[in-house]
């Protein structure tokens, strides 16, 4: 199995240029990728928007949206490339057009498998750590379950400041760490909370983390703080 899950943020000319190298060495040979931009509204333009930032890392995306079959699509489809955007409108599609099952047969046959964002979180058990306004109500919560573990994607440490006016104050809402304290109340899944521009390289057996740190969440744990570099399942499973 081949999955690469990104957190992303990638907005900077150095970000793009690390997520270009991981595509490229991800992707290797395949000359078209199968883009499902159905996290955001206009899908046209998501596809546009990929291919002139250099999202796309030279190779050839063609839009789910454009193929008359969706199903069949994935079927034939070299790589898979689920971008970020809203994970409610995501997982609701992805069971609309029927996808669900066949993605994950073919990522378990050896496609490869890139999420960004709201891409790696349904690459996860269920969607249940995003942070997205739940503005559709998808069918379930579950999801693709490539990976045993949950991701938080754009997590960050510590508390919320906001700017009022020329000075920065404290907002007293919840962290990302309580919410993922809360979600523990209810669960026992683990958690990746994967920083901005962080990378996870899965092969089935290992959970390679590149690029930014991360911080791993596992039920009656105390966290812990995790660095680029590091192997990753033997504390997630």
């Amino acid at each position: 199995m081949r999955v690469l899950l990104g957190s992303g943020g990638f907005r900077t000319e150095e970000r793009v240029r690390n997520l270009r190298a991981h595509l490229q060495a991800h992707l290797g040979g395949v000359k078209q990728v199968l883009f499902i931009p159905y996290a955001l509204h206009d899908y046209d333009k998501y596809l546009q928007t990929m291919t002139e930032r250099g999202l796309n890392a030279c190779y050839e995306l063609v839009g789910i949206h454009r193929c008359a079959d969706p199903r069949a699509a994935v079927l034939s489809a070299q790589a898979i490339y689920i971008g970020g955007g809203n994970t409610f409108r995501l997982l609701n599609a992805l069971y609309q057009h029927g996808l669900l099952d066949v993605i994950r047969e073919r990522v378990h046959a050896g496609v490869p498998y890139v999420g960004i964002s709201a891409g790696s979180n349904v690459a996860c058990p269920t969607m249940m750590t995003t942070n997205d306004m739940p503005i559709v109500q998808p069918p379930s919560f579950k999801a693709l379950g490539l990976v045993p573990f949950q991701i938080n994607a754009h997590y960050y440490t510590g508390s919320n400041w906001v700017k009022d006016g020329e000075t920065f104050i404290e907002h007293f809402s919840e962290t990302r760490d309580d919410r993922l304290r809360e979600f523990h109340e209810m669960n026992d899944t683990p958690v990746v909370g994967l920083h901005e521009a962080g990378v996870l390289l899965c092969d089935g057996t290992t959970v390679r983390l590149v690029d930014a740190p991360a911080r791993v969440f596992r039920k009656g744990i105390p966290p812990t703080d995790v660095q680029p570099g590091a192997e990753l399942m033997s504390i997630l499973v």
